[in-house]
């Protein structure tokens, strides 16, 4: 099972000598990738409740990083470490021009991207963007299509509700063929079967460890009735870790609690055959400065390093 690492992108600790130093870090410990998420605002009178928790928004969204630029900074200073999207927004961006800064990424880097893409969960985000909220799924699913197309085809012509593309040399094309992995957070019926089709792996968050099994495999119908194997499937489980140094009841949520708690996690995500374990501590009570990111890497390392 591989290993990934949040980079620090979001509050006040989210700048160049931070985000060096973990990536840094992460690639000298043996960690294979580092992750970026997609966040846009904060507003101040949400129209939907965050899906995590009681419902509101971590403050440390008040400022964010972005993603892809993010990554190519980190391409810049890391030289094995894969750089991974977890997750952008897909409809948000226009797909020509996103193709190209993925695909500018990948040249770059000398092929590391890996392209997690999702849906994002607020109104006000896509208000903010100028995307309608209704028929984001479609428009989705179209752009996925897009995007594929860009990267594989020269001269490529598209035809779309959403996206045309006149004939035309769109370049450069990624390192990796026939493209970069695409990993998608699915939770619905819809979502499952864009990911079926179109995807290389399922990248749930929030998502109990035991309710994963039977959703994945309920995927994996999906995609061969798709026409496609199976278990070329990958499962990427992203862990927000959170800390605690007194152990919570039964009922805590997976990957809180002490490091023991969080190593039987670890131990259960293993034996559902998870390609990769992504670990993410921004958001655990006192994790605040660097120091404090990289002595939770060096902890979650030594626990779920392999043997």
């Amino acid at each position: 099972m591989r290993l990934g690492f949040a980079l620090p992108q979001i509050g006040s600790v989210a700048g160049p000598d931070s985000i060096v130093r973990v990536a840094q870090r992460a690639e000298d410990l043996g960690f294979n990738g580092v992750w970026v998420l997609d966040r846009l605002l904060f507003p101040v009178s949400p129209r939907a409740p965050y899906p995590v928790g009681d419902g509101s928004l971590p403050v440390k969204y008040k400022r964010t990083l972005d993603p892809l630029e993010t990554l190519t900074f980190v391409a810049a200073h890391t030289r094995r470490v894969a750089l991974g999207t977890s997750v952008l927004n897909l409809p948000w961006y226009n797909p020509v021009l996103l193709a190209r800064r993925l695909s500018t990424l990948d040249v770059l880097s000398a092929g590391r991207l890996r392209g997690g893409f999702g849906m994002g969960w607020s109104p006000d985000e896509y208000e903010a963007v100028g995307t309608p909220w209704e028929g984001r799924g479609r428009r989705a699913d179209e752009l996925v299509r897009a995007l594929k197309a860009i990267w594989t085809t020269d001269p490529v012509e598209f035809r779309g509700t959403y996206c045309r593309i006149p004939r035309s040399f769109i370049g450069p094309k990624p390192v990796q063929k026939p493209h970069p992995p695409i990993y998608m957070a699915a939770y619905t019926p819809p979502a499952m079967r864009r990911l079926a089709k179109e995807a290389d792996g399922w990248f749930p968050v929030g998502i109990p460890i035991a309710a994963i099994p039977q959703m994945f495999e309920g995927i994996k119908g999906m995609a061969r009735e798709a026409g496609r194997n199976p278990s070329a499937l990958e499962l990427i489980v992203r862990a927000n870790v959170e800390f605690s140094d007194a152990a919570p009841g039964k009922d805590r949520p997976d990957f809180t609690g002490t490091l023991e708690q969080i190593a039987d996690d670890i131990t259960a995500t293993r034996k559902l055959g998870a390609a990769e374990l992504l670990f993410d501590v921004q958001f655990s009570p006192g994790v605040e400065a660097v120091g404090d990111i990289l002595s939770r890497m060096e902890q979650l390392w030594k626990i779920a390093r392999p043997s």
